[in-house]
């Protein structure tokens, strides 16, 4: 479907402003797609972005909402008066991290962490798939992690509220396919952004270790959304995609 044919199906993309989620949404405006996107606090980056993206493309409708996705009273409101927007897709990007061992969870960050990761994107969905099924057409990608297809020390947390999204975005693919919407996960590796910048010294050594070598650009990982919010993947639904370098396809032990 070409870039003109796209004018009015307008895509919703949650922690929007940096990072991977600008990725996502520069790949989903330049494919043609309206764009609206959710920040917390980057406000700087998220009207630098509005700004740019007005300039690429004049005749498309952009818009930043804050969004607290922990603050369920304000995601309920936001829910509410987005059901009346007629999205035409939904990219849940927005996420936060947890650190901790797996027999030392703290209850509540862990609950916490599972608002934002997990329950947002239901509360999100519930609201947005009705319209979809109603039009007949409809495209839900979900940003998971290789956390949740291969342990790793100390992401107990995060790796369940992905696995959870996993699991919730298979369903909801298969209950919704005969009515034209598709439900897709991305399970990215380790991807180029700032919220890598803490293991900046162990990087070197992390690389190593990916079958490729490196991290990932956000363009790349945004391709494959774009992708898949696109006419061609109308067929590709109940998937969860890595996007990882290869690392999920290696044996975790090697010479």
């Amino acid at each position: 479907m070409s870039a003109e044919a796209n004018a009015d199906r307008r895509v919703l993309v949650t922690g929007g402003a940096s990072g991977l989620g600008a990725a996502i949404v520069r790949a989903a405006a330049a494919a043609g797609h309206g764009v609206d996107f959710t920040y917390r606090a980057s406000q700087a980056p998220a009207e630098a972005l509005l700004a740019e993206l007005r300039e690429r493309h004049p005749d498309a409708r952009f818009k930043a909402v804050s969004l607290d996705l922990a603050d369920r009273g304000a995601l309920d409101a936001f829910c509410e008066a987005a059901e009346a927007e007629s999205y035409y897709g939904f990219v849940h990007n927005a996420g936060q991290s947890y650190d901790a061992l797996a027999a030392m969870l703290d209850q509540d960050r862990a609950e916490a962490l599972m608002q934002v990761n997990f329950f947002s994107l239901t509360r999100i969905a519930k609201s947005l798939v009705r319209g979809m099924t109603r039009a007949r057409a409809g495209r839900i990608v979900a940003i998971g992690s290789v956390a949740a297809l291969r342990a790793n020390t100390g992401n107990a947390a995060y790796a369940a509220t992905k696995g959870a999204l996993i699991a919730y975005c298979r369903t909801l693919a298969i209950e919704s396919a005969k009515r034209g919407v598709t439900v897709n996960v991305i399970a990215p590796g380790f991807i180029d952004t700032p919220m890598m910048a803490g293991y900046a010294a162990h990087r070197a050594g992390m690389e190593r270790q990916i079958p490729a070598g490196r991290f990932a650009d956000p363009a790349e990982v945004a391709a494959l959304a774009a992708f898949l919010l696109a006419g061609p993947a109308a067929y590709v639904t109940g998937a969860v995609l890595p996007v990882d370098g290869g690392l999920t396809a290696m044996m975790g032990v090697h010479r």
